[in-house]
């Protein structure tokens, strides 16, 4: 089976990556950070940068047909781990506006930096989507069934 590019035409042009790799049923998940259309980190600290760079995520998931419940593993690097637990309330709520209450498999990890400097989260992950929501992929977009 080759894997194939998930890059959905409302994210930023990827250059040397794909936003995603659809590999059977199983889609890996390219880091996003808070990167909006603008190709520019969001303003406004931790929870609008959750905001934002879960959001792309979520968007590479609907463009193969995912729903968040098919998630099954996150990881989330982070260049300040305090910051992030000080905000752990409304960064959850944001989480059940965007995905409702389910939640994969999840690590948080502390690093030192990110490939944009301003940026100060990066989540990457892997979903499992059923056979029947899944999106022909062709050229790296999706095709409408």
């Amino acid at each position: 089976m080759t894997p194939i590019p998930v890059n959905p035409s409302s994210l930023p042009a990827p250059s040397g990556y794909s936003h995603g790799t659809l590999s059977g049923n199983t889609l890996y998940l390219g880091g996003q950070t808070a990167l909006d259309a603008d190709m520019r980190i969001v303003p406004g600290g931790i929870v609008e940068q959750f905001r934002q760079a879960f959001g792309n995520v979520l968007t590479t998931l609907r463009a193969a047909g995912g729903i968040p419940e098919d998630l099954v593993s996150l990881t989330i690097y982070l260049t300040d781990i305090p910051d992030y637990q000080a905000h752990g309330k409304e960064i959850g709520k944001v989480w059940r506006e965007l995905a409702g209450p389910v939640y994969p498999a999840m690590a948080g990890i502390g690093t030192t930096a990110l490939w944009q400097p301003e940026a100060m989260i990066e989540i990457l992950g892997v979903a499992v989507i059923p056979d029947e929501r899944l999106v022909q992929v062709e050229g790296g977009n999706a095709l409408k069934a």
